[in-house]
């Protein structure tokens, strides 16, 4: 017996996401090599990006990362010396989080290899099913929010 079926699996699309997450996952990996960079400590980077100053709770919650967690993810980067943490100015029980010149210049690497295996992955889409797949996607998130 050579060929196997997936069977019902077929017609689960909790089967067909977590297939293609993997995927995805393998080539961001793959695009990413040399970089020592993940998808989560990546997607600090971006936040931070976007909202420079922003406190560490307020990334936390925006990326579902619990708190202990977002602790030692931000003492990485600020270890790494791509993330600057200082005492938030409005509240001196919260850290206030700024990219470094090499954080800056990391996220701005690592964001045009992603680019590239987006476009690598999706080169058989056309722009709108891209827009379509995202919204689709956000609109399964928007069920946990």
């Amino acid at each position: 017996m050579d060929e196997v079926t997936s069977g019902n699996l077929d017609a689960l699309v909790g089967y067909h996401l977590r297939r293609a997450f993997a995927v995805v996952g393998n080539d961001f990996a793959r695009a990413l090599d040399g970089t020592a960079m993940r998808q989560v400590p990546f997607a600090i980077l971006a936040m931070v990006e976007a909202n420079p100053g922003i406190n560490q709770g307020a990334v936390g919650r925006a990326l579902g990362i619990q708190r202990a967690n977002m602790v030692s993810l931000i003492n990485e980067l600020v270890d790494r010396d791509l993330l600057d943490r200082q005492i938030a100015p409005d509240d001196r029980r919260a850290f206030s989080l700024t990219l470094t010149a090499a954080g800056k210049a990391m996220f701005k690497d690592c964001l045009a290899r992603i680019h590239a295996h987006e476009d690598h992955l999706l080169s058989d889409f056309s722009a709108a099913e891209r827009r379509t797949l995202i919204d689709l996607l956000g609109r399964i998130e928007a069920r946990e929010r």
